[in-house]
């Protein structure tokens, strides 16, 4: 394993410490307990949004603190839940009068203890559990995971909280927006998560893992490697099959980089991503190119397709001012 690390142990301190220092105008990091807040004053009233999970899908969740997103995220240790306490501190020191909106990808920790937070706050609260990981049948025993759509709930739903959208009302923007969002995902090769100092499974050169999460864990099923075309229709066809939008509809086609690879190649899968559709007649309003969900040092993408109307465009066009997306500030 070679990593920039000076000690396992304070990998992810010595990190966000240098991440506040970067965007020292955006974010604060508060250290006893973890979690990265916003600088910038919300208007009172505002719901106030927090989301966190396990490190190692950078930017998510730290990255999108900021105006327009998120007020604040909690992040845990590589691949591990944020702890209660974590949640507490971080609603207790954004709350600004309005409430707090969890948004939680639908992993059993995470949902767990943002629960635990819940209950133990008393201010109004709710939460959005992100669920758009189509690999997965809707019946699994824990249901689907929260994969890449989680930005772009956490996008559309801090516009709307920014500009008074109400608590209740932000609560069921963001379940519509993961009914209309489905992703899933391919692996080249696993990750290495530095406590373990290995790759967390093993491909042989001319294999591929279809249907894999954020984890580092196995997918569905390990395929032959086959050409970029031959993927992107697999994929595609999955989501397709889940969201099945009409000709005209329009949509946001989001393509994201699990880490190490390259824009190079993800650009390429979105122009094979955007034929698919395109030759269904489907309208690619809006897109997103990049590393945004990754899964530490994993080369593979995940393909995300969210279906739009006016309201959900506005909401995605509006300004935004974080670490990792700003626009039309």
């Amino acid at each position: 394993m070679k990593k920039f690390i000076n000690n396992v142990d304070t990998l992810l301190e010595e990190s966000l410490s240098g991440f506040a220092k970067a965007h020292a105008d955006i974010v604060h990091y508060n250290t006893q307990p973890h979690f990265v807040r916003r600088i910038q004053t919300a208007r009172a009233g505002k719901v106030a949004l927090i989301s966190g999970g396990g490190s190692g899908h950078e930017p998510l969740h730290t990255g999108f603190v900021g105006e327009g997103m998120l007020d604040a995220a909690c992040p845990g240790q590589i691949f591990t839940s944020p702890t209660p306490d974590q949640m507490l501190a971080a609603a207790q020191a954004v709350e600004n009068g309005g409430g707090i909106l969890f948004i939680v990808k639908n992993y059993a920790g995470d949902v767990m203890n943002f629960e635990i937070a819940a209950e133990m706050l008393e201010c109004p609260n709710a939460s959005v559990r992100v669920a758009d990981d189509v690999s997965l049948p809707k019946n699994h025993s824990t249901g689907r995971r929260g994969v890449a759509g989680t930005l772009l709930v956490e996008k559309i739903v801090g516009a709307a909280a920014e500009v008074g959208a109400d608590l209740a009302a932000c609560q069921a923007l963001g379940e519509r927006v993961n009914e209309a969002t489905a992703s899933i995902g391919v692996a080249l090769t696993s990750c290495t998560v530095p406590a373990l100092g290995k790759p967390t499974f093993d491909l042989a050169g001319n294999e591929m893992e279809m249907g894999v999460g954020i984890h580092g864990e196995r997918g569905l099923e390990t395929l032959p490697l086959a050409a970029a075309t031959e993927i992107v229709e697999h994929l595609a066809q999955a989501i397709d099959n889940e969201l099945a939008p009409e000709k005209n509809q329009p949509v946001l086609l989001h393509v994201n980089g699990f880490g190490a690879t390259p824009l190079l190649e993800l650009h390429l899968i979105y122009g094979l991503a955007a034929r698919f559709w395109e030759k269904r007649g489907v309208k690619i309003c809006r897109s997103l190119v990049g590393n945004y969900t990754t899964s530490l040092d994993m080369a593979g993408c995940s393909i995300t397709l969210t279906r739009l109307d006016d309201e959900l465009i506005r909401f995605w066009d509006a300004p935004v001012h974080t670490a990792a997306l700003r626009w039309g500030c």
